[in-house]
């Protein structure tokens, strides 16, 4: 970008950026075909690891003696 050109930004927070968000993923999933494929795969691994981490945290939680350094900013 050249100096002295405005930069475009596009400002939304919450609910908006969500919709947006989902929109535009319906948009790719609809458009290109072989991005299906790359989605699905991409959303059972983020399923699977959430739930290992999730069964892990829940039947083996971390306890107060196991944290080494409890100020690792020394505040």
């Amino acid at each position: 970008m050249a100096p002295g050109t405005p930069a475009t930004r596009i400002y939304s927070k919450g609910k908006i950026s969500l919709v947006i968000a989902i929109f535009v993923v319906a948009v790719v999933l609809i458009f290109f075909p072989a991005y299906r494929l790359f989605f699905a795969v991409s959303v059972g691994l983020g399923l699977v690891f959430a739930a290992i981490i999730y069964l892990r945290n829940k039947y083996s939680p971390v306890k107060e003696p196991e944290i080494d350094n409890k100020r690792p900013l020394g505040l």
